[in-house]
């Protein structure tokens, strides 16, 4: 292959940035902000250098948009980095994970990369947590995962319900609080993090710029805990694992904050829509407070065939799909339509 070919396929090979169908990664369905585009523009003038040895910049940054001591946060190649710093740095071949299922995909293959036990507990028939038979398993664990919004149900447990977990949970045992999803909660859903993390020291809230913030190409994610474990989770930190656009993406990210809520409150609205559209077909969804909606296998499997969307299918039949614009709304409802009795619905 010339390298004029090895260019054009490596160019083609590039996701396309508006894709309809492309529903199954919970991907933001716009492009990047016109702000974020000119920062990344302007700094790929200075790939020739490396960045930062340590993310310090970037953890200030983040420090200060969350109202914690910059000593208190760690930075990750996306959530998924930050969850396997944590696991790297607390746990030894042979202790217990314990998370819900179904769960987010990573979370078997982290404990298998940490050679870890999992242990699984179902969610209840409305795709919420069990947390009395987590907390019980948490008894027996190094880390236990709560999601919230949960993923895939995108339901939400209460702060009340949280904290009472919490309360249970020992104070040897980590738990992870997966926010990956935060930015589409209301905000009288959404928690005091600062406090939450001084109470309970033994926690790590997680949360990325993959989904609201729409850079899930750059693989930028964060966490949050008190600073005793901050410091051991530092250590866990990637030399230079952070590359020169992180940065400027998330400083440009901040400062078209208005841009950005209006964006979320699209993707809101469009799954509203989506939801109250399935309901009136009669389709069971769960309530989820995220950028998806959920149909549980029930009675039925859901299967779209091969130029329907694109979503997550889960091996009982479930299946999890993103929401994206108006035109990915009809295509489901299409596919749903078909589903159900062989019929197109219009939208």
């Amino acid at each position: 292959m010339t390298p004029t070919c090895a260019l054009a396929e490596a160019v083609g090979s590039l996701p396309a940035a508006d894709d309809p169908l492309a529903l199954a990664l919970n991907e933001n369905p716009f492009p990047p902000l016109p702000a974020v585009r000119a920062a990344l523009t302007a700094s790929i003038g200075a790939v020739n250098r490396y960045p930062e040895f340590l993310p310090q910049r970037l953890r200030s940054l983040i420090a200060g948009r969350v109202g914690v001591a910059d000593e208190q946060v760690l930075v990750g190649a996306g959530a998924t980095g930050v969850i396997l710093q944590v696991l790297q740095a607390v746990t030894h071949p042979g202790d217990v994970l314990v998370t819900a299922t179904p769960t987010f995909d990573g979370y078997p293959i982290f404990a298998q990369m940490a050679r870890l036990r999992s242990v699984t507990v179902p969610l209840d028939r409305h795709g919420h947590h069990d947390l009395d038979a987590m907390a019980a398993a948490a008894a027996r664990a190094r880390v236990v995962v709560i999601c919230r919004p949960h993923n895939p149900t995108g339901t939400v447990e209460s702060a009340a319900d949280l904290y009472r977990f919490l309360d249970r949970v020992p104070s040897g045992t980590v738990v992870l609080l997966d926010e990956a999803y935060v930015e589409f909660l209301a905000p009288e859903l959404c928690l005091d993090i600062p406090s939450l993390v001084v109470r309970y020291p033994n926690l790590v809230v997680v949360r990325t710029f993959s989904k609201a913030y729409g850079l899930a190409g750059l693989r930028i994610g964060y966490g949050v805990c008190a600073p005793s474990l901050a410091r051991e989770l530092w250590g866990m930190q990637l030399p230079f694992g952070i590359g020169i656009t992180g940065l400027v993406a998330v400083a440009a990210s901040y400062d078209a904050e208005d841009q950005l809520r209006q964006r979320i409150r699209m993707i809101s609205s469009e799954g509203a829509y989506l939801r109250a559209r399935l309901r009136a077909m009669g389709v069971y969804c769960t309530d989820s407070h995220a950028n998806f909606v959920y149909l549980p296998s029930g009675a039925r499997s859901w299967s779209f065939g091969d130029d329907g969307p694109r979503v997550r299918s889960y091996a009982d039949g479930g299946v999890r799909i993103t929401v994206g614009d108006r035109r990915s709304s009809r295509a489901v409802l299409a596919a749903i339509r078909n589903a159900v009795d062989g019929t197109d619905v219009g939208a």
